[in-house]
Protein backbone atom coordinates (compact mmCIF):
# COMPACT_ATOMS: atom_id res chain seq x y z
CA UNK A 1 0.00 0.00 0.00
CA UNK A 2 1.35 3.33 -0.85
CA UNK A 3 1.39 6.63 1.34
CA UNK A 4 0.45 10.30 0.81
CA UNK A 5 2.43 13.25 1.14
CA UNK A 6 0.70 16.57 0.15
CA UNK A 7 3.15 19.64 -1.49
CA UNK A 8 1.78 22.70 -1.73
CA UNK A 9 -1.77 21.56 -2.00
CA UNK A 10 -1.22 18.43 -4.28
CA UNK A 11 -2.03 15.11 -2.85
CA UNK A 12 1.02 12.40 -3.97
CA UNK A 13 1.14 8.83 -3.57
CA UNK A 14 4.33 7.17 -2.50
CA UNK A 15 5.22 3.74 -2.50
CA UNK A 16 5.50 1.78 1.13
CA UNK A 17 7.93 0.41 2.73
CA UNK A 18 6.22 -3.16 2.33
CA UNK A 19 6.51 -2.27 -1.39
CA UNK A 20 10.38 -1.74 -1.16
CA UNK A 21 10.62 -4.93 0.86
CA UNK A 22 8.95 -6.98 -1.39
CA UNK A 23 11.40 -6.15 -4.51
CA UNK A 24 13.81 -6.11 -2.16
CA UNK A 25 13.06 -9.90 -0.72
CA UNK A 26 13.88 -9.09 3.26
CA UNK A 27 13.38 -5.88 5.50
CA UNK A 28 17.44 -4.31 6.42
CA UNK A 29 18.36 -1.55 7.80
CA UNK A 30 20.59 -0.99 4.41
CA UNK A 31 16.84 -0.80 2.76
CA UNK A 32 15.12 1.16 5.47
CA UNK A 33 18.36 4.16 4.59
CA UNK A 34 17.51 4.41 1.05
CA UNK A 35 13.82 3.82 1.37
CA UNK A 36 13.81 6.99 4.11
CA UNK A 37 16.60 8.67 1.38
CA UNK A 38 13.50 8.64 -1.12
CA UNK A 39 11.09 9.30 0.77
CA UNK A 40 12.12 12.52 1.60
CA UNK A 41 13.62 13.74 -2.04
CA UNK A 42 10.15 12.89 -3.47
CA UNK A 43 8.62 15.24 -0.51
CA UNK A 44 11.12 17.81 -0.71
CA UNK A 45 11.22 17.88 -4.54
CA UNK A 46 7.62 17.89 -4.61
CA UNK A 47 7.80 15.06 -7.34
CA UNK A 48 6.06 11.77 -7.80
CA UNK A 49 7.37 8.46 -9.14
CA UNK A 50 9.35 8.76 -12.36
CA UNK A 51 7.72 7.60 -15.87
CA UNK A 52 10.01 8.76 -18.31
CA UNK A 53 13.08 10.04 -17.26
CA UNK A 54 11.72 13.20 -15.20
CA UNK A 55 13.34 12.33 -12.53
CA UNK A 56 17.30 11.33 -12.08
CA UNK A 57 18.77 9.63 -9.43
CA UNK A 58 22.22 9.22 -8.82
CA UNK A 59 23.55 6.19 -6.12
CA UNK A 60 27.17 6.55 -4.43
CA UNK A 61 26.84 2.46 -3.20
CA UNK A 62 25.44 -0.33 -4.40
CA UNK A 63 24.11 -1.87 -1.52
CA UNK A 64 20.34 -2.42 -0.17
CA UNK A 65 18.88 1.07 -0.26
CA UNK A 66 19.24 1.17 -3.91
CA UNK A 67 16.20 -0.63 -4.25
CA UNK A 68 14.09 1.12 -2.32
CA UNK A 69 15.04 3.85 -4.25
CA UNK A 70 14.17 1.92 -7.90
CA UNK A 71 10.92 1.01 -5.94
CA UNK A 72 10.34 4.96 -4.43
CA UNK A 73 11.27 6.86 -7.27
CA UNK A 74 11.02 4.59 -10.48
CA UNK A 75 14.57 5.50 -11.47
CA UNK A 76 16.45 2.68 -12.59
CA UNK A 77 19.76 1.52 -15.20
CA UNK A 78 17.36 0.17 -17.83
CA UNK A 79 16.11 3.95 -18.51
CA UNK A 80 18.77 5.37 -17.81
CA UNK A 81 18.60 7.87 -14.73
CA UNK A 82 19.50 5.95 -12.21
CA UNK A 83 23.09 6.98 -12.42
CA UNK A 84 26.27 4.75 -9.83
CA UNK A 85 29.14 5.56 -8.48
CA UNK A 86 30.92 3.60 -6.87
CA UNK A 87 31.89 5.38 -3.84
CA UNK A 88 30.62 3.11 -1.29
CA UNK A 89 28.93 6.20 1.10
CA UNK A 90 25.30 6.22 1.77
CA UNK A 91 24.85 9.31 -0.26
CA UNK A 92 21.51 9.72 -2.53
CA UNK A 93 21.16 12.49 -5.10
CA UNK A 94 17.77 13.20 -6.75
CA UNK A 95 17.22 16.01 -9.40
CA UNK A 96 14.34 16.89 -10.90
CA UNK A 97 14.87 17.37 -14.65
CA UNK A 98 12.38 20.39 -15.67
CA UNK A 99 13.67 22.54 -13.24
CA UNK A 100 17.17 21.15 -12.23
CA UNK A 101 16.66 21.43 -8.59
CA UNK A 102 18.07 18.89 -6.60
CA UNK A 103 18.74 17.28 -3.24
CA UNK A 104 21.37 15.40 -1.82
CA UNK A 105 20.63 13.33 1.58
CA UNK A 106 23.88 11.83 2.99
CA UNK A 107 23.76 9.24 6.15
CA UNK A 108 24.73 11.55 9.05
CA UNK A 109 28.60 9.80 10.62
CA UNK A 110 26.59 10.47 13.85
CA UNK A 111 24.14 7.46 13.65
CA UNK A 112 24.77 3.78 14.10
CA UNK A 113 21.92 1.48 13.79
CA UNK A 114 24.37 -0.51 16.37
CA UNK A 115 23.37 2.41 18.83
CA UNK A 116 19.49 1.39 18.23
CA UNK A 117 19.95 -2.31 19.49
CA UNK A 118 23.08 -3.05 20.71
CA UNK A 119 22.32 -6.97 20.75
CA UNK A 120 22.75 -7.21 16.71
CA UNK A 121 26.18 -6.69 17.83
CA UNK A 122 27.03 -10.11 19.37
CA UNK A 123 24.50 -11.45 16.65
CA UNK A 124 26.16 -10.21 13.76
CA UNK A 125 29.33 -12.35 13.50
CA UNK A 126 27.62 -15.63 14.29
CA UNK A 127 25.02 -15.01 11.70
CA UNK A 128 27.36 -13.72 8.93
CA UNK A 129 29.97 -16.24 9.23
CA UNK A 130 26.45 -19.01 9.03
CA UNK A 131 27.29 -20.17 12.40
CA UNK A 132 24.05 -19.20 14.25
CA UNK A 133 22.00 -21.15 15.01
CA UNK A 134 18.25 -21.30 13.87
CA UNK A 135 17.06 -19.53 16.49
CA UNK A 136 19.73 -17.31 17.02
CA UNK A 137 18.83 -16.55 13.18
CA UNK A 138 15.41 -15.48 14.25
CA UNK A 139 16.80 -12.95 16.78
CA UNK A 140 18.78 -11.60 14.47
CA UNK A 141 16.12 -10.96 11.69
CA UNK A 142 13.58 -10.35 14.21
CA UNK A 143 15.85 -7.46 15.57
CA UNK A 144 16.82 -5.96 11.60
CA UNK A 145 12.72 -5.89 11.61
CA UNK A 146 12.63 -3.94 14.73
CA UNK A 147 15.59 -1.86 13.63
CA UNK A 148 14.60 -1.04 10.49
CA UNK A 149 11.11 -0.07 12.40
CA UNK A 150 13.03 2.51 14.98
CA UNK A 151 14.64 4.28 12.21
CA UNK A 152 10.86 4.74 9.89
CA UNK A 153 9.53 6.79 13.12
CA UNK A 154 12.91 8.86 13.28
CA UNK A 155 13.28 11.99 12.14
CA UNK A 156 14.86 12.34 8.97
CA UNK A 157 16.48 15.36 9.77
CA UNK A 158 18.54 13.33 12.40
CA UNK A 159 19.84 10.68 10.31
CA UNK A 160 20.83 12.47 7.55
CA UNK A 161 22.25 15.71 6.12
CA UNK A 162 20.04 16.95 3.52
CA UNK A 163 21.07 19.76 1.58
CA UNK A 164 19.88 21.19 -1.88
CA UNK A 165 22.48 21.82 -4.16
CA UNK A 166 23.47 22.88 -7.92
CA UNK A 167 24.50 19.56 -10.36
CA UNK A 168 25.16 18.95 -13.57
CA UNK A 169 22.22 16.91 -15.33
CA UNK A 170 23.26 13.41 -16.86
CA UNK A 171 22.58 13.46 -20.70
CA UNK A 172 19.18 11.50 -21.44
CA UNK A 173 19.44 7.84 -21.98
CA UNK A 174 20.25 7.69 -25.90
CA UNK A 175 19.54 4.26 -28.25
CA UNK A 176 23.05 3.70 -29.95
CA UNK A 177 23.68 1.56 -33.67
CA UNK A 178 24.66 -1.70 -32.73
CA UNK A 179 27.72 -3.36 -34.60
CA UNK A 180 28.72 -7.25 -34.78
CA UNK A 181 32.23 -7.86 -32.79
CA UNK A 182 34.52 -9.50 -34.48
CA UNK A 183 35.45 -11.85 -32.02
CA UNK A 184 32.47 -13.28 -29.89
CA UNK A 185 30.30 -12.44 -33.19
CA UNK A 186 27.55 -11.31 -30.17
CA UNK A 187 26.31 -7.64 -30.82
CA UNK A 188 27.21 -4.79 -29.11
CA UNK A 189 26.64 -0.84 -29.06
CA UNK A 190 28.76 1.39 -30.63
CA UNK A 191 29.36 3.98 -28.10
CA UNK A 192 31.29 0.88 -26.52
CA UNK A 193 32.88 -0.60 -29.31
CA UNK A 194 36.55 -0.90 -29.47
CA UNK A 195 38.96 -1.21 -32.27
CA UNK A 196 41.69 -3.68 -32.70
CA UNK A 197 43.40 -4.71 -35.22
CA UNK A 198 41.07 -2.90 -37.44
CA UNK A 199 38.17 -4.49 -36.81
CA UNK A 200 35.19 -3.55 -33.89
CA UNK A 201 35.59 -5.47 -30.65
CA UNK A 202 33.33 -5.60 -27.61
CA UNK A 203 35.00 -5.04 -24.44
CA UNK A 204 35.37 -8.50 -23.09
CA UNK A 205 37.29 -9.51 -26.28
CA UNK A 206 39.33 -6.34 -26.12
CA UNK A 207 42.99 -7.23 -25.54
CA UNK A 208 44.35 -4.10 -23.31
CA UNK A 209 47.59 -2.53 -24.03
CA UNK A 210 49.10 -1.09 -21.41
CA UNK A 211 52.98 -0.63 -20.44
CA UNK A 212 52.30 0.20 -16.79
CA UNK A 213 50.74 3.08 -16.72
Amino acid sequence: MSSECSTEGTVRKIASFDDAARFHGHVCPGLTIGYIAAKTAIEKLGTERDIDEELVTIVENDACGVDAVQVLTGCTIGKGNLIYQDHAKQVFTFIRRDDEKAIRISLRSSFNIDDIDPEVIKLRPKVMSDTATEEEKKEYMDRMDGISHTMRNIPAEEMFDIRFVDVKIPQKARIFNSLKCAKCNEMMAESRARVQNGEYVCIPCYEEYTRGW
